[in-house]
């Protein structure tokens, strides 16, 4: 398999925590992100992924996967052990639930293409582009904490091992540290960040800083 992708990227993180739970891998193929001549928005790359975003993973078989959730249940079937999904269909729908309301509904206001809009389109500088950021993280994450708060019964997110939910609650809370948020705000989530953190596949696959 091989993995577009870009370190600092919370959706690359993702998916790479992933693979490493698994035990699977995957040929790692840089693409630049920042900028607006970055590789992601260049014709070239458009030709792999048309939403110009990272990660995609070309299969061994030669299919190529866009979306980080996408590609992460993908994995889970290719490699059932360890189940990346709950027993229950309810607590599976809860998991899925915690990963979208942080993919679709904080992560995906954030990205770099985002800021630049804002510069171009609203002539946002830096700070207003900050400040842009930590209003939908600050937003998201409490509500992320409400979700988990109401129906959590083990060591992390939905249940006693790292699901699905985890996987996309640690970067997404790798990001909100970095904004200056105090993670202990939100008391599961730094409860269960800590215990992320202990784990050799999310603490070595965590998005670098930009």
């Amino acid at each position: 398999m091989k993995l577009y992708q870009n370190e600092i990227s919370s959706a690359t993180s993702r998916v790479r925590i992933a693979l490493a739970l698994k035990g699977l891998t995957a040929e790692a193929l840089p693409v630049t992100i920042l900028g607006e001549d970055s590789e992601s928005r260049q014709a070239e790359y458009r030709n792999v992924n048309p939403q110009g975003l990272v990660p995609a993973l070309l299969t061994d078989s030669g299919f190529l996967l866009t979306q980080s959730l996408a590609i992460v249940e993908y994995l889970d079937e290719l490699q059932p052990e360890p189940p990346l999904l709950p027993d229950t269909a309810e607590d599976r729908a809860l998991t899925r639930s915690i990963a979208l309301a942080i993919t679709a509904e904080i992560h995906a206001l954030l990205p770099p293409r985002i800021g630049l809009h804002l510069r171009a389109a609203f002539q946002a500088d830096a700070d207003a582009v900050t400040a842009w950021d930590r209003h939908w993280v600050g937003e998201g994450m409490a509500a992320v904490e409400t979700m988990i708060a109401g129906r959590r019964q083990g060591a992390f997110a939905v249940g006693d091992r790292p699901s699905i939910a985890d996987i996309f609650l640690f970067p997404q809370s790798i990001g909100a540290r970095r904004l200056g948020f105090d993670l202990t705000q939100w008391p599961n989530i730094a409860d269960i960040v800590a215990r992320l953190e202990a784990i050799p596949a999310f603490q070595d696959n965590a998005p670098t800083p930009r």
